[in-house]
């Protein structure tokens, strides 16, 4: 009974999301006047952002509707989990000091949009070293226990 629920929830949602990308590729087109490669650019990864935040939130909140019918205690932890994620995501966007790169003779650049894509390689290095960390861990708690590989 739950598969079928869950199937229909993620039918659903995939239609939720075919039909917003549709509308918005049909609202954003006309706009596309930009120079060159541009524009075309620039409308490809505004739709790409859009489709992964809707796709993230909608992700979310099916699975927290599930979780609270199926195991209400459990919402402790996913919200545990969510405040220890801002924490992370808080610390690499501390981090970052959004300052313009040595030696870049480009189009000069936001310091929001170098603060947001330092955030993201800061976030790769500690997710990387965590990575890391936690199977060096698992290895040596291992070790320990007398697991045999």
């Amino acid at each position: 009974m739950k598969e079928q629920l869950y199937a229909k929830i993620f039918k659903w949602a995939s239609i939720v999301l075919l039909v917003t990308s549709v509308v918005l590729l049909l609202v954003s087109f006309p706009k596309f006047n930009g120079p060159g490669e541009e524009g075309a650019v620039a409308l490809l990864l505004n739709w790409a952002y859009i489709m992964l935040g809707l796709a993230l939130v909608s992700v979310l909140l099916v699975g927290l509707v599930i979780t609270a019918f199926n195991s209400p205690k459990s919402l402790i932890k996913i919200l545990l989990v969510a405040v220890g994620v801002a924490i992370v995501v808080g610390v690499a966007y501390l981090l970052a000091p959004g300052q313009q790169p040595i030696a870049y003779n480009g189009p000069a650049v936001s310091p929001k949009d170098l603060a947001l894509t330092e955030t993201v390689i800061n976030l790769a290095y500690i997710l990387g070293g965590a990575a890391v960390l936690s199977i060096i861990v698992a290895e040596v708690a291992g070790a320990f226990r007398g697991k045999k590989a």
